[in-house]
């Protein structure tokens, strides 16, 4: 694997689950792993596919590891989402979502609200009460002609019982009904990304992606010109990693490794 030079980095986008946690376990010593990519002199945010929490949730749970974060620092699909759609509706209006409480927060923050009857968009995520009369009402609302909105393609995360459904499972239900192809928000389309670059003030060269997912975190990294490393404390196993094309920078056990890897470089 290629050597990337701290010298050359100026800050980390990491992804959480499964680089920062399986499940509520953490990975590895996550103190001393922040207090060195400070000592590194680095930036760094969190960027997410999850849209169940608000980033005030994701703060508070890093707190509750002993890490501080300011809400700069994190960044979700679901307020991608709320973004993206603000552009297709400057002015807000009903949406259906088929998701949690991260999602309608974010999107009634930016004038979004949720609605049965009428709808601009079915925005979806994952949501652990999916139930059938939602998958109905969602068919409904795209056969009449609301755009169908996706947070995050992700089938599965991971959990230290094993991988468990995702988003992209939701989406598939809803895609089945309707013949509708969902409008993908989050990763690997670049926009929760590059709102990261905005908010470190970096390029896409100068920034490194960390991610346990290839067709999500590194293929999002790799299509917005940064370089990545994938870690093995997630999703994939290294034989799948290996086959990827273009392999990432790093393939490494875990975020300890990859700051290993970084140090070597130094």
């Amino acid at each position: 694997m290629p050597k990337i030079s701290t010298h050359k980095l100026r800050a980390l986008i990491l992804d959480m689950d499964g680089v920062i946690w399986r499940g509520q376990e953490p990975i590895g010593d996550l103190p001393k792993i922040f207090d060195t990519i400070q000592e590194f002199g680095l930036g760094v945010v969190m960027a997410t596919n999850n849209s169940t929490k608000t980033p005030a949730q994701y703060i508070q749970r890093m707190a509750g590891y002993g890490v501080t974060l300011e809400p700069w620092q994190v960044v979700n699909s679901s307020e991608a989402t709320a973004a993206y759609l603000l552009e297709q509706f400057p002015e807000g209006g009903p949406v259906y979502i088929v998701g949690e409480s991260g999602l309608v927060k974010a999107l009634d923050a930016h004038g979004f609200h949720h609605s049965e009857e009428e709808a601009l968009a079915v925005v979806a995520g994952l949501d652990k009460e999916l139930t059938y009369a939602k998958l109905k009402r969602a068919n409904a609302l795209i056969r009449a002609g609301a755009i169908f909105v996706g947070t995050n393609p992700d089938r599965t995360f991971p959990t230290p019982n094993g991988q468990v459904p995702g988003a992209g499972v939701m989406l598939a239900a809803i895609e089945a009904a309707t013949y509708v192809h969902p409008i993908i928000v989050g990763k690997p389309q670049t926009g929760m990304y590059a709102l990261a670059l905005q908010r470190l003030g970096t390029r896409p060269e100068e920034t490194l992606v960390v991610g346990d997912r290839l067709e999500t975190d590194i293929a999002g990294g790799q299509n917005m010109g940064s370089p990545t490393a994938l870690v093995l404390s997630g999703v994939t196993t290294r034989a799948v990693a290996e086959e990827w094309q273009p392999a990432p920078d790093f393939i490494v056990e875990d975020l300890t490794a990859v700051l290993a890897k970084l140090a070597e470089g130094r």
